[in-house]
C-alpha cells in the first residue's frame, strides 16, 4: 500500500521534470576538465565520457561518473589512445533524465591539439597554422587541418581544410568572426578542438569614408529636422511671411500715363512738285 502511495507521488514528478540544462564552458587545460553549471539547476551531476583515437566510441572517464563537482582529472586516459589523442565530453543528469552532451575543448595548444593565431584583414580572415607538429609529422600527408568558421553568435558549420596556414574570404566587413581549429586524419576529426577564437573583420578605407560621411549625413538630419518640424507646426505664418519676397514701389509707377500726340499738318503747308500742266483749248487760241 505505501509503495503504491510512493509510485503514485514520485512517477508523475519524474516524467514531468525537464532535463536539466547541458554544462557550458567546458575546457581542457593540462588534463583538467573543468565546465560552468547552470546555477540554476539544483540536485544535478555530472558524468565525462572520451573517445580514443580513431574510435567511434564513448565510454566513461574513471572517477568521473555522476559527480556533483564542476570538474574532474582526466589524465588516467592519456595512456588509453595512441599519442593522448582523444576527445572529451560532458553531459548533466537529474533524476534519470539526461541533458544533450556537450564537448570539451583545449584551451592552449596540445599535443592532439592545435594552436594558432588569427589575423584580421578587410574581407578575410587568416588562420596561422605550422605544418612542423607532432601529429602532422606522424601522420605525414593523411593528415591536415579542419578550420570551423562563423559569425559570432552563431553556430559554426562552415568549415576550410588545409595543410597549413588558411585563408578565409568574402567575409562581411565590420562583422565579427570566431573559428575553431582541429586535427583531420582520413577525413575524420581527431583529438580536442581548440577553444573558439574571435576576430573583428575591418572595414576597408573606401567603406569607411562611406560610413564616415552617411553618420555625419544623418546626424546633421537628426538635428536639422526637429528644427524644421518645429517651424512648420509651429512658426508656419512667420516662416511664410520670411519667405515672401519684398516690393518697393517707386512714385512715378502711379502717375496717369500721357496719351500718345501726333502733329496735324494743313495742307497749305505741304510742299510738291508741279510735273505737268494743263489749260483749256479756248485759251490756247
Amino acid at each position: 500500500m505505501l509503495l503504491g502511495v510512493l509510485c503514485i507521488l514520485v512517477v508523475p514528478r519524474v516524467f514531468s521534470e525537464a532535463p536539466p540544462a547541458p554544462p557550458q564552458d567546458i575546457q581542457v587545460d593540462n588534463w583538467l576538465l573543468r565546465w560552468s553549471p547552470d546555477p540554476d539547476d539544483g540536485d544535478v551531476t555530472y558524468t565525462a565520457q572520451y573517445s580514443s583515437f580513431d574510435s567511434c566510441v564513448w565510454t566513461d572517464v574513471p572517477y568521473c561518473v555522476h559527480i556533483s563537482l564542476n570538474s574532474c582529472n582526466v589524465s588516467s586516459i592519456k595512456a588509453r589512445s595512441e599519442y593522448g589523442c582523444v576527445m572529451l565530453r560532458v553531459q548533466a543528469e537529474r533524476h534519470g533524465q539526461n541533458s544533450p552532451s556537450v564537448q570539451a575543448c583545449s584551451k592552449h595548444g596540445h599535443l592532439c591539439t592545435p594552436d594558432f593565431s588569427l589575423t584580421a584583414s578587410p574581407g578575410s580572415l587568416t588562420v596561422h597554422l605550422s605544418r612542423n607538429t607532432t601529429f602532422l609529422r606522424e601522420h605525414a600527408d593523411h593528415a591536415k587541418y579542419r578550420v570551423y568558421y562563423g559569425k559570432k553568435g552563431e553556430a559554426l558549420q562552415d568549415y576550410k581544410d588545409g595543410p597549413a596556414s588558411v585563408t578565409i574570404d568574402e567575409l562581411q566587413e565590420g562583422q565579427r568572426y570566431c573559428t575553431r581549429v582541429q586535427y583531420l586524419y582520413f577525413k575524420q576529426t581527431e583529438g580536442l578542438p581548440t577553444c573558439t577564437q574571435c576576430e573583428l573583420i575591418p572595414e576597408s578605407d573606401s567603406r569607411r569614408t562611406v560610413t564616415i560621411v552617411s553618420l555625419v549625413l544623418v546626424g546633421v538630419l537628426l538635428l536639422v529636422f526637429p528644427v524644421i518640424a518645429y517651424f512648420f507646426l509651429f512658426q508656419r505664418e512667420r516662416f511664410k511671411r520670411w519667405l515672401q519676397p519684398r516690393y518697393t514701389f517707386r512714385e512715378h509707377l502711379f502717375e496717369p500715363i500721357p496719351e500718345p500726340f501726333l502733329p496735324i499738318h494743313s495742307s497749305t503747308e505741304e510742299h510738291y512738285d508741279v510735273i505737268t500742266s494743263m489749260s483749256p483749248v479756248e485759251l490756247r487760241e
